[in-house]
């Protein structure tokens, strides 16, 4: 591992200190970062067909359980972005990996458009 004053990468903010870690640890950092952001693209496409289809349910539930999964894709891309760049700070200065705590708000939006679904799925 060397030391990288004169590196060029983008966000400096992270790339600008520490040591160079592992090149298998930047990987997998990058994977999940990209897991993230498949798991945006999912919650997006679950936003798009609530809203678009014609699921026989009123337009407010729709509408609500629309929302719920486009906040919660928005929260995903964000926290894919942040959770990213504090675990390689974190490679970079040889410190325990930080914890993320985003899974559980995405859990409760996630888990409140499907139960409005599932009652009013039940109700038809």
């Amino acid at each position: 591992m060397t030391e990288r004053s004169d590196d060029r990468r983008w966000p400096r903010g992270v790339y600008g200190h520490g040591t160079e870690p592992d090149p298998r640890f930047s990987l997998a950092n990058e994977r999940t970062f990209l897991a993230w952001i498949r798991t945006t693209l999912a919650l997006l496409a679950g936003a798009a067909a609530v809203h678009v289809f014609d699921l026989d349910v009123s337009d407010v539930v729709a509408r609500i359980a629309s929302i719920l999964l486009a906040a919660a894709a928005l929260g995903s891309a964000l926290n894919a972005w942040v959770s990213w760049a504090r675990t390689e700070s974190a490679l970079r200065d040889g410190r325990p990996l930080p914890s993320n705590g985003i899974g559980v708000l995405l859990v409760a939006a996630v888990g409140a458009a499907a139960l409005i679904m599932l009652v009013i799925g039940a109700r038809g």
